[in-house]
């Protein structure tokens, strides 16, 4: 079969040539045009979808039954085609989204020279299903250190709560047994944490089941299973992974108060509370209405209630402040119980620290490591750290790369000198005098009395 392309200029003289007039057809869009007073035509388009489930995207092709023009958009896309008959004009439109994809189709017309067009649309919502597109480690790879984590990257936003120990599986062994961890969800991407390290020198078999659905409710097509090998090794550990909670050196869902004065640098931000409850900083609000400044804060404050886009972007950084939480408190520790949690006079290596009780550092704490080195405290109640206590980084340790995850309230005392990345579930409390070389990440309020905080 041939098909020959007639410009759309002369579609209407063709049409009007052979048959005295153009019919209309049925399909994603129509349109009917008079010409002139003398002579009435009418053109038609056709339009068909397919979707290309293997890479979750749309593709959409659009054919005009006079041979106008012909479109194909992949991922997030635009098409525009057009048809003229004397002096009228029609313009069409589809969009793609990813995730749940939605395509609309809009017309438009304009009339002269005593013509006159006639315009009609629909639109349809397609939901695309999910697939697994990367994991790691990888399918069949070997020599995997002991401290690993496993990980899933969906091609769709998922729903987080079909993300779990029933749905993202590890196993070993014949017949399979079941290695104990947390599922962690964030940016299409699902993260298994063991509990413990993984055994040495033995096969696992990790899957994402039919369970896991897209957050438009589609399931993945089947079961996706990988195998790896684990070696006798373990490597230096990862960074909890802030997301966009990292651009912020105070984040908080319910206030931000100070004693004056305070000397914050870095941005500070509440949500979902509004802006009357950052209190102490004497704020200006900047002509755009997106953020506020102050003496205090080399920076800029932000809070709900500000204009767009600041809303919308503390949102996302809250959630990323509580994934990173849930994160933080999946990694498997390599140390329990230490001290009783009373850890005052310690020097601590890298690693993962966990505890089932408060901590309390009375005295200084010496972190040594290089700058690649993590350390991680998992704390199940209460961190307190007591008046003029010092958290020393020697070897070239990074503040960047302290993390505390604490369940409960954190204090640190009058004159403390502390550094780290605070996640706390509660609140977050600095005494007159203390500083921080990190982030305070409170789920609930954070209160400062004359403290210095500074962005690692």
């Amino acid at each position: 079969m041939r098909i020959f392309l007639v410009p759309s200029s002369l579609s209407a003289v063709l049409c009007l040539a052979v048959t005295g007039g153009c019919g209309s057809t049925a399909g994603v869009s129509d349109a009917g045009n008079s010409a002139d007073a003398a002579t009435t035509g009418t053109s038609g388009a056709r339009g068909t979808t397919t979707r290309a489930q293997s890479s979750g995207r749309e593709t959409s092709t659009t054919r005009q039954s006079t041979g106008s023009s012909a479109s194909v958009t992949i991922g997030v896309s635009t098409t525009a085609s057009s048809a003229r008959t004397g002096a009228a004009s029609t313009t069409g439109a589809s969009t793609a989204s990813e995730g749940t994809t939605k395509s609309s189709a809009s017309a438009s017309g304009s009339t002269s020279a005593g013509g006159s067009t006639r315009t009609s649309s629909n639109a349809t919502t397609v939901a695309v299903a999910p697939t697994v597109v990367s994991v790691l480690p990888v399918d069949a790879a070997a020599d995997i250190a002991l401290n690993s984590h496993v990980s899933a990257t969906f091609s769709e936003a998922m729903n987080p709560a079909t993300l779990s120990t029933a749905t993202f599986t590890v196993t070993s062994g014949t017949p399979a047994v079941a290695v104990p961890g947390t599922v962690v969800y964030g940016s299409r991407t699902a993260v298994f944490w063991p509990t413990a390290a993984l055994a040495s020198n033995t096969r696992f078999t990790a899957e994402v089941t039919t369970g896991a659905t897209s957050a438009s409710g589609l399931p993945i097509p089947a079961d996706y299973p990988w195998t790896f090998e684990t070696g006798a090794t373990t490597v230096a550990g990862v960074p909890v992974d802030l997301g966009t909670a990292a651009g912020y050196v105070i984040l908080a869902e319910t206030g931000i108060s100070t004693v004056s004065p305070s000397m914050i640098t870095g941005d500070i931000a509440v949500s979902p509370a509004a802006a009357t409850y950052i209190t102490g900083f004497s704020p200006n609000l900047d002509s755009s209405g997106t953020f506020s400044t102050s003496t205090q804060v080399v920076g800029r404050l932000y809070a709900a209630s500000y204009a767009d886009p600041t809303p919308g972007d503390l949102t996302t950084a809250i959630g990323d402040m509580t994934t990173a939480f849930t994160a933080a408190a999946g990694r498997a520790p390599d140390v329990t119980g230490l001290g009783a949690g009373s850890i005052g006079g310690l020097t601590l290596p890298a690693g993962v620290y966990g505890w089932g009780t408060g901590v309390l550092m009375a005295t200084d704490v010496t972190l040594t490591g290089d700058a690649t080195d993590v350390w991680i405290f998992q704390i199940a109640q209460g961190l307190t750290v007591s008046n003029g206590a010092h958290l020393v980084l020697s070897g070239g340790a990074l503040a960047q790369n302290v993390f505390w995850q604490v369940s409960g309230a954190a204090t640190l005392g009058t004159t403390v000198e502390f550094a780290g990345t605070i996640l706390c579930q509660t609140n977050i409390a600095l005494e007159t005098g203390a500083s921080i070389t990190g982030r305070l990440l409170a789920q609930t309020a954070t209160t400062l009395d004359a403290d210095t905080v500074v962005a690692p």
